[in-house]
């Protein structure tokens, strides 16, 4: 039995404090209000449950500072995308996945799902372990400490226009097995732990054509099941031009929403759209801070909670990582779509940041018993914090606020120092050697 007091905490029922926290077998065994701090170990400030990083793209963490020069649109950052994966292999991916999932810990990411198409060698040839990049994540997330669900994702095309699908591109064969049927066989060799969940994934409407959208679907079988959703016009409009229905009436059509589906970035929908998506309660994951950098658009948040989606948050390219950032924006770009303030409630917002069932883990995302002891502490005497009423930090505090987290009852950051010591550096020697 481990015992934790916080000077204040998030309950499910609001702010508390002095509260303290048992932990037994990595689980909330009790916890107590306004109880003493007793042979305890005490956290200071604010205590949140971990966060929920519900769409992220590891290798895409190079690509922060370097693709700004000369402006440019979402089709010409994808080129310098490209270009990193080309340059990765198993062993440079796993340097830098693991510190991009040590950034993502000391900005209090408990658990991150991970949407996962970089599975083959260059030109597409095979590693002798067909899932080596695959394993690459799942031991950089065991080594930051922090839970993986990986979403292996299904990509069999180059793109769509108004003329059907395009081949797959050099770099793209990589990303590709060439046949559902090979994608499914690869993917049934992954196993499952307590800390890592096997999800699945459909790159986009673009990528795979509308055959193959319902074997993926039937593949999930239960799991969280992803997708790429209306990031951008052209991908609707080459939709509508091949296919006569929109994106979401595609999947539709083909069993890929429902309770266990997540629509990412659902940026571009029509009023149909919505409804269909919150009439599926099929779960839509903003990442505001990469639909800002890619000038996608402000996507219709308010209105598919309302329809029934459940909302979370991811840190997609990680222009950024920082989920109170995305948890803030999440409510700062409808008030500039509405002319509106107060869109989402607090709660609601805490919500969206906790949203761990969406990757397969509904036994996290509460400080109550029972639940993962997953612990998160922010400083309430930083100089954007100081004098902050606790109860509406996500309005104030950043990542650089984050002071403790624990992760199934252990300890991996303590006083803003990650447990593999200096992340920055970790950072670099992993990102400098892609663009010598």
């Amino acid at each position: 039995m481990t015992n934790w007091w916080c000077e204040y905490a998030y309950l499910p029922t609001g702010l508390a404090r002095d509260v303290r926290l048992e932990v037994r077998d990595g689980r909330y065994a009790a916890i107590t209000p306004n109880s003493s701090p007793d042979a305890a170990s005490i956290f200071a400030g604010l205590a949140l449950p971990g966060f929920a990083n519900a769409h992220s793209h590891a290798f895409h963490r190079a690509l922060r500072g370097r693709t700004h020069d000369g402006g440019g649109t979402f089709w010409t950052w994808r080129e310098r995308m490209y270009q990193v994966a080309q340059r990765l292999n198993p062993d440079t991916y796993l340097a830098l996945a693991r510190a991009t999932y040590a950034e993502m810990a000391l900005a209090g990411i408990t658990g991150v799902g991970e949407f996962h198409y970089l599975h083959h060698g260059p030109g597409g040839s095979r590693y002798d372990d067909p899932n080596a990049m695959g394993h690459a994540l799942i031991q950089a997330a065991r080594d930051a400490g922090i839970r993986l669900t990986l979403l292996d994702t299904c990509y069999l095309a180059g793109g769509l226009d108004g003329g059907g699908h395009t081949g797959l591109n050099e770099v793209q064969q990589r990303f590709s097995d060439g046949t559902v049927e090979r994608w499914e066989a690869r993917v049934s060799q992954l196993e499952a732990t307590e800390q890592l969940r096997i999800g699945v994934g459909i790159h986009s409407v673009r990528a795979v054509p509308q055959q193959d959208l319902a074997a993926i679907a039937r593949a999930a079988g239960g799991r969280p099941l992803h997708f790429h959703l209306s990031e951008q016009p052209a991908e609707n409009e080459a939709t509508l031009a091949f296919y006569g229905q929109t994106p979401t009436e595609l999947l539709d059509g083909e069993s890929a929403l429902g309770p266990n589906s997540t629509a990412v970035h659902a940026t571009h929908l029509t009023a149909a759209d919505i409804k269909r998506l919150g009439a599926t309660h099929t779960t839509a994951c903003f990442c505001p801070t990469t639909e800002r950098d890619l000038a996608d658009g402000i996507g219709p948040a308010r209105a598919l909670a309302d329809a029934g989606s459940p909302l979370s948050l991811g840190s997609d390219q990680h222009a950024v990582i920082d989920l109170l950032e995305e948890a803030r924006t999440l409510e700062l770009h409808e008030r500039l779509a509405s002319n509106e303030r107060g869109r989402f409630t607090l709660p609601q917002l805490q919500a969206a940041l906790t949203a761990h069932a969406g990757i397969g883990f509904d036994d996290a995302g509460a400080l109550a018993v029972g639940q993962r002891a997953d612990l998160v502490t922010v400083d309430l005497n930083s100089t954007r914090t100081a004098g902050v009423d606790p109860a509406q930090l996500i309005f104030a505090a950043t990542a650089a606020d984050i002071r403790d987290v624990c992760v199934d009852g252990r300890r991996i950051v303590t006083g803003g120092q990650h447990i593999l010591g200096d992340v920055g550096a970790l950072l670099r020697r992993a990102i400098d050697p892609l663009y010598e």
